[in-house]
């Protein structure tokens, strides 16, 4: 993408720059609360069709566990099991999903950013799992390192807006995966206070983060199983197969205690049926069915149900993002969601390859189907480009000014009908003749009536103009790099983070997880 450069030093265009660190314009640390009523394209006939589709599969066609300790807990719970595959019956699934919670709340090693999932709460996450890595200063997609991703979790610690740090925001593959796992943690445990995730890739990897967790909270066994802490999130290998890792990944975070998100990953057209009730319903039976495998082995566990729904291009096979067929069925995905009375995951996205226009129409109709879908936590909210392959800062920020705007959309005083909301003695006061520029009502809130930006410009073209013609990217741009060069870690006590240090190099002179090369 080829944007005009023209810059100079001081006016607004500074100032917008000086925002971005430690004077970041930012709204304060909260947890969003989405008191609009949920957008529901299907009536009651449409979520029972898709709820007793999902039950005809479980129970008809099966699921592939390619997991043996599943399928052996399948068999004892009663279920159909024939080599891999399992069949489910109706009820003994609903009695299952019946047991999970509702809402139930993640502590991470600061208790101040304690997040709540479900209810009415929306929470956004940062970009995960990007091999690949693009912003202005390289103006080129290259593979992710571990500075790429330390830098987006410092952008992750960062924004208000962002309440949990996900899977990694860049794969740093400069990093062997036999370590990375181990270094991505530290850097992450120790960049930022927030809720962490554990990707579910094998044994050693999952049971190492647990460990890490706990002792960068300074938490005893029994304190880090009391209640959760951290997270997974994996994907079905759709069609109708769960693998290995993800599900042992999940069995043993839920012994412990932890919370786990079932997302099944279902392309309209290539890995689902091309209609969109047809590719929901092959993803809500894929999710149900590894959430009762979850609920039957520890009862009561936090399990949150996601959509990951799209459709491809028809012409290329690619993945496409942000279209009215993703938002509909992230909503339909909502609908059912309720039903079962689960927490729901939707993510931002969009297939654009690099942050322009396309970028922020179509993960902005993401997010904001997320927010009608009544989703209670959403993945890749800022950051992501071309399908998941590649991580951007200047999206990042760009992003973020998305979300920070969601955020000011639900707060209460936009909708409050008091007296001095009315402004009937306001109205009176101006009168037909007048301007409220200068009336008292005004001058009393003036700097908190309205959303006010950081990367956004709302000037006139020839005032832009004059001021250098600055592009969003390149100002977003400008917003990391101050970010970054102002950016103080949150502290961590000297205890905790040599118990991580201590473990890190254990770990790594044992070889850290196995890998096959």
């Amino acid at each position: 993408m080829t944007i005009p450069a023209r810059r100079r030093a001081g006016g607004r265009a500074a100032n917008t720059a000086r925002r971005g660190g430690a004077n970041l314009h930012q709204s304060a640390w909260r947890l969003p609360v989405n008191t609009d009523a949920p957008t529901e394209p299907l009536g009651p006939e449409g979520v029972q069709a898709i709820h007793d589709g999902a039950m005809r599969i479980l129970e008809e066609i099966g699921i592939d566990f390619l997991n043996d300790e599943a399928l052996e807990i399948f068999r004892k719970a009663g279920a159909i099991v024939s080599g891999q595959n399992v069949r489910l019956g109706r009820d003994f699934v609903m009695e299952m999903v019946g047991k999970a919670p509702a809402q139930f709340t993640i502590t991470p090693r600061n208790p101040e950013k304690q997040i709540t999932i479900g209810g009415k709460h929306i929470l956004f996450g940062n970009v995960s799992s990007p091999p690949n890595y693009y912003d202005l200063s390289i103006g080129r997609k290259v593979p992710g390192t571990r500075q790429q991703c330390a830098d987006l979790l410092r952008l992750t610690q960062a924004f208000n807006c962002i309440h949990f740090a996900g899977g990694y925001p860049v794969e740093p593959v400069d990093v062997h995966a036999s370590v990375r796992h181990l270094d991505v943690l530290f850097d992450k445990l120790t960049l930022t206070d927030k809720v962490a995730h554990a990707y579910s890739l094998g044994p050693a990897r999952v049971e190492d983060v647990m460990e890490m967790v706990r002792l960068a909270g300074g938490l005893s066994e029994d304190e880090f199983r009391a209640r959760p802490h951290m997270y997974t999130n994996i994907n079905s290998t759709s069609p109708l197969k769960h693998d290995y890792p993800m599900i042992d990944g999940c069995l043993r975070l839920i012994r412990a205690g932890q919370a786990v998100m079932v997302t099944p990953f279902t392309l309209a057209g290539a890995m689902a049926p091309v209609t969109m009730a047809g590719a929901v319903t092959l993803s809500i039976a894929e999710a149900l069915s590894a959430i009762a495998l979850f609920q039957y082995v520890r009862p009561g566990c936090p399990c949150v149900i996601g959509t990951f729904t799209s459709n491809v291009d028809m012409k290329s096979g690619a993945p496409a993002f942000g279209t009215p067929e993703y938002m509909r069925a992230t909503q339909m995905t909502g609908q059912m969601a309720r039903y079962y009375g689960l927490p729901l995951r939707a993510s931002g996205s969009c297939a654009a390859n690099v942050p322009d226009g396309q970028a922020m129409w179509e993960t902005s109709n993401a997010l904001w189907s997320a927010v009608q879908s009544g989703a209670n936590v959403v993945y890749h909210a800022a950051g992501w480009l071309e399908g998941g392959l590649i991580a951007s800062p200047e999206k990042f920020i760009m992003d973020c000014e998305v979300l920070q705007m969601i955020q000011r959309y639900f707060e209460p005083e936009l909708v409050a009908t008091g007296p001095d909301d009315i402004a009937f003695d306001a109205i009176r006061e101006v009168g037909s003749h007048g301007h409220y520029f200068g009336i008292q009502h005004t001058q009393e809130r003036y700097e908190t009536a309205f959303y006010s930006p950081f990367v956004s410009d709302w000037r006139n073209f020839e005032s832009w103009e004059l001021a250098g013609a600055v592009w969003t990217p390149e100002r977003a741009h400008r917003v990391y790099k101050e970010i970054l060069a102002t950016f103080e870690p949150p502290p961590m006590g000297d205890a905790e983070r040599g118990a991580l240090e201590e473990f890190v190099a254990r770990r790594k002179e044992e070889g850290g997880a196995p890998t096959d090369f």
